[in-house]
């Protein structure tokens, strides 16, 4: 065999470059491909998570108008007794809370409870009585707001309030821990929240009920204040469900984009 020539040595590898050249540009559009494979495959997740996200905002707005509707009928139906204590084991928060209800008893003032509050009158406290009712239970009667500046006015003439009483109102539940960012502290006598466990065993309180009760309107010049319970339900759910569908369809739209560009590119070239 004939020696291969130097020219026929620099031809063989030229060719022999030329080869791997051309398999590694075909190796670098198959992992671009996998790669726009994986975006989309990305890009569709994120698709079906904004629609189903979509949807669970319908679903919920449902249950808010229903919640709406089911609370505005029992704030103007005729009052009835507040539960006693035999309801008191099956005590739903959907079957009982804001139903107009009525209690008698007396109230025992030596152990009100003030509560930090912002209403339309501006800063001060909730003022939380115990009501020994005559059926031989007790609740926490809310009786209305107090202003900051008539704090101290109250507590020396409402100290020894014992006397006996009729209330209508709005059966309330619970609202444990505190407000916002801020812990009711019992031993310091702060309180946030109308938390009826923590206040009960702050004040030595026993069968109490599991709920409180805001009383009905006042007198306009009487302190404290009642009446000032906001029945106010946020629902914007067919906003957030818009916006989530609107998401949706720009993202189907941004991973639709190339695939038609690179379609019309490919018709072109034919």
């Amino acid at each position: 065999m004939s020696p291969v020539s130097g020219v026929g040595r620099a031809n063989f590898e030229a060719k022999d470059m030329i080869g791997r050249a051309d398999i590694g540009s075909h190796a670098a559009p198959s992992k671009g491909s996998t790669s726009r494979l994986l975006l989309a495959l990305l890009g569709l997740l994120g698709v079906l998570v904004f629609l189903g996200l979509g949807v669970w905002q319908l679903e919920r707005r449902v249950w808010k108008l229903d919640l709406i509707a089911r609370v505005d009928q029992r704030i103007h139906a005729p009052v009835v007794d507040a539960p006693g204590s035999q309801s008191w084991s099956g005590f739903s928060v959907p079957d009982y809370e804001y139903r107009h209800v009525r209690l008698a008893g007396r109230f025992q003032g030596g152990a009100n409870t003030l509560v930090q509050a912002v209403t339309e009158l501006g800063g001060g406290y909730w003022v939380l009585t115990p009501m020994l009712s005559d059926r031989g239970f007790t609740v926490l009667v809310n009786r209305g707001f107090v202003p900051q500046e008539r704090k101290a006015e109250f507590e020396r003439e409402n100290g020894g309030f014992t006397a006996p009483s009729t209330v209508d109102g709005l059966l309330r539940i619970s609202e444990p821990g505190g407000g916002f960012l801020r812990s009711n502290d019992p031993a310091a006598n702060r309180w946030y929240s109308r938390d009826v466990d923590a206040i009960a065993r702050a004040r030595g309180l026993t069968d109490v009920a599991p709920y409180f009760v805001d009383a009905e309107a006042s007198g306009a010049d009487s302190w404290p204040r009642g009446g000032l319970t906001v029945v106010n339900f946020r629902n914007s759910h067919l906003v957030y469900a818009l916006t989530w569908f609107a998401l949706a369809v720009m993202l189907a739209i941004a991973l639709g984009g190339p695939i038609v560009a690179g379609r019309r590119q490919q018709g072109a070239a034919r």
